[in-house]
Parts: structure tokens; sequence; C-alpha cells
């Protein structure tokens, strides 16, 4: 793990400072990011991010995990919500906590630990079934869905049954109807049963840059409405 995070540079992966080990424990050294976890922001925050920052946040982690999956070999997260991305002071978002990240060799990863966050896994992985990239990408839906409502995913659920509604049952958090219906489109592709149907995050990565150019048109066209009022 060490040797992992050492070798990984880009501005949205949390940056690795250094290790200290001891026989009882690994304790590693990150950078500081003030604002904390993203999962903490959406859960506390008191007044509604604008979607043009949304877009962003989505657009950062898209490019911190396209860099992950564009490895050699590819680093699969496994792990991947909200609580395990960090925000710095100017509100860029960085992926971290690779505790169970594994390289992705000829074989296909088998999640036997059991660890992990059900709230945020793919179908596939709460089957116990072969996974690989496309999982992370299951997962990211969940997070995108987070930065739409704000909300704790299957907050009425316990991980069992998570477990057994996700699973085996083919079930899905629900979008509010009043979510953009491009980003919800996004969600429901990340979100797909088969994992090969997912998008990678090298397309998410077009698909949000186009929503952001719309974005930005937008708020100018309201600006400039404002002004002539």
């Amino acid at each position: 793990m060490v040797s992992l995070m050492k070798r990984l540079r880009h501005p949205n992966v949390l940056l690795f400072m250094g290790a200290v080990t001891s026989p009882q424990r690994l304790c590693i050294v990150t950078e500081f990011l003030p604002r904390g976890s993203l999962f903490r922001l959406l859960q506390r925050n008191t007044s509604r991010l604008d979607w043009r920052r949304r877009v962003h946040m989505a657009l950062d982690i898209v490019r911190g995990m396209n860099y992950l999956h564009h490895c050699n070999p590819p680093i699969i997260h496994r792990d991947l919500k909200s609580s395990n991305l960090l925000v710095d002071k100017n509100w860029t978002v960085k992926v971290g906590d690779f505790g169970l990240s594994r390289l992705k060799h000829e074989t296909f990863l088998t999640t036997k630990t059991g660890k992990g966050t059900p709230q945020w896994m793919a179908p596939e992985v709460l089957r116990n079934e072969q996974a690989d990239e496309k999982s992370d990408i299951y997962s990211f839906g969940v997070i995108l869905w987070e930065l739409a409502t704000e909300k704790i995913p299957w907050d009425n659920l316990n991980s069992m049954q998570v477990i057994g509604a996700v699973g085996f049952m083919n079930q899905r958090l629900e979008i509010p109807a009043d979510v953009d219906p491009q980003w919800a489109s996004i969600i429901e592709s990340c979100w797909h049963s088969e994992p090969q149907s997912r998008p990678t995050f090298q397309e998410l990565l077009d698909r949000f840059k186009d929503l952001q150019k719309q974005y930005a048109v937008q708020f100018l066209a309201a600006r400039s409405a404002a002004g002539d009022s």
C-alpha cells in the first residue's frame, strides 16, 4: 500500500507524504485538506451548493479516478464513497483512502475481505462476484446522487438490507424529479446492472465537461437577464 501511494501524483489524488511504522501499526502522513470529507460537507452544509460547484466537484473526482484507472497496472479503489473524498480550501476534491485498493493484474479482483461500505458498493461486489474498474463507476454514481440530493444513501436500511435490495433485488436509489435530467441520466448509466454497460471515467470526463459548459452559459444568461431587469 505504501509503495502504491508513493508513486501517485495527481492534483485530484490525496498526496502521500510519508509513513511511520511500528510493530503494532502503520501511520500514513498525507496532505491536510481543511474542509474535510465530501460526506461531512454535504451533511453539514447550511446553504445548498450551486450546480456549477457540484459539476466542478464531480469533475475533480472523475479526473482523480481516471488517473488511477489509467495507471499501469490500473488501480481499482474498491471503497469509493463520499467519506473517502477530501476537499481543500479551494473546494478541490481529492480521492483518498486506498485501504482496499488493488492493482489490477491479469486476474479479476475478488472481494473476499468483506470490507467496504454496502451503501456505495456495486451489486456484483455485494454478491461477492468478480469485480473490476466498473465497480468504481457504480460507486461514483452513488456519489453523484449524494451531490444532487445532499442526502445519505439508503439511510433507512441497515447494511444487510442494502445488500439484499441492491445486490439481489436490483433496486436503486430514487432520483428526485427536480434533478437535472442529464445529471440523472449519467447516474443511471453508472448504475447499470451489467457492469460492461457502465461508462468509463474517460467517457464521464467528456460528459461532465459538456455539462460544465452548459451551466456556465446558463449562469451568464441568468446574470445578463438580471442585469436587464
